[in-house]
């Protein structure tokens, strides 16, 4: 009724030695994962920049990018121009974005015990949340 496998698998560990491909720490996965996160959150702080510059969100790209370079080994992150000619972004929408991003980035954090990651990843959320408060206020 089934054909017998005829060739070994490529996923078998029993074939060779546990050393045959690349493992990384539970740590050094929690720098990856953060590190991206904080590099969405960047991008997304970039679009917000380019739709109404301010110095907070200046002063906040200038420390994602210096988390990112941290947690990448000193490799900084990759930045384009922020939007599209000639399309406006929608800044509630990338404040919301940039809120769950940095919220993910929070839970990471906490999770390898990063702590300046932690009170950027929280101050972003709190610095989001409040952005989006005047709109919430007066749809009331």
């Amino acid at each position: 009724m089934y054909e017998p496998i005829r060739a070994k698998s490529v996923h078998s560990t029993m074939a060779g030695t546990p050393h045959d491909f690349p493992h990384r720490s539970r740590e050094e996965e929690l720098d990856i994962q953060l590190a991206g996160h904080l590099a969405a959150l960047l991008a997304v702080t970039d679009d917000l920049r380019a739709a109404a510059p301010s110095a907070e969100l200046d002063a906040a790209a200038e420390r994602l990018t210096e988390q990112v370079a941290r947690l990448r080994g000193g490799r900084t992150p990759a930045r384009m121009p922020a939007t599209t000619p000639g399309r406006a972004p929608d800044a509630a929408a990338l404040h919301r974005r940039a809120h769950a991003l940095a919220g993910r980035a929070l839970v990471v954090a906490a999770s390898r015990a990063d702590t300046a990651v932690a009170i950027l990843a929280a101050e972003r959320m709190d610095a989001h949340a409040a952005a989006q408060q005047p709109r919430a206020l007066a749809s009331r």
